[in-house]
């Protein structure tokens, strides 16, 4: 897929309204990635490239009444569709682009990012933006429902050499962006990489 802004627009608002729909078993996955970030009462955390807001009610269970969550997303139609279902009550929708957040440095303790690091256009760029808003000790969950083999079936395709999800690739660029890798996990159910905020 194109990395472009217009063309990661086009496709995702194309495909906003009936996203849900089209993966409805993915709830539980979502929760358990959310149980694996280790969020605590009053954090604070922001879903990067939230979509359709699937991840904010599991985020705001972790971090309660007290905490603070964050949808951003650079497509409207889906954060359009994540507050039709109800999920703007859950935290605060932003139009944004995660290359440029409009956020203080250090003000999160975690980022929760569902199938981001395929859309990013300058990946070290991007993810040490993501580093930027974290307070060093801070978390990084990047998550996709199923891991990166099934995905690749799905979409017709074979896994490249080059895949970023790769955990050899992964690890080097996240260190470059600030980040430490302390788990990772690719299975056919999930995908998950965990990772820490250098200090």
């Amino acid at each position: 897929m194109s990395h472009d802004h217009a063309h990661v627009q086009e496709f995702f608002t194309a495909r906003a309204a009936d996203w849900d729909s089209r993966f409805p078993e993915d709830g539980p996955a979502y929760a358990a990635a959310v149980a694996d970030l280790e969020l605590r009462a009053g954090d604070r955390v922001l879903d990067a490239g939230c979509g359709t807001g699937r991840a904010l009610p599991p985020l705001r269970a972790a971090v309660g009444p007290t905490g603070v969550v964050l949808g951003a997303d650079l497509t409207p139609a889906m954060l359009t569709a994540a507050a039709a279902a109800g999920r703007d009550r859950e935290g605060a929708l932003l139009l944004a682009d995660v290359a440029a957040l409009p956020l203080p440095s250090e003000c999160l303790d975690a980022v929760f990012a569902a199938g981001l690091i395929a859309h990013l256009p300058r990946p070290v760029e991007n993810l040490r933006e993501l580093a930027r808003v974290v307070r060093p000790g801070g978390r990084l969950a990047l998550f996709h429902p199923i891991g990166r083999a099934a995905l690749a079936a799905r979409q017709g395709r074979r896994i490249t050499s080059d895949d970023l999800r790769a955990e050899p690739s992964l690890r080097p660029l996240l260190s470059r962006s600030g980040w430490r890798m302390t788990s990772y996990v690719d299975e056919d159910a999930r995908f998950l990489a965990l990772a820490v905020r250098e200090g």
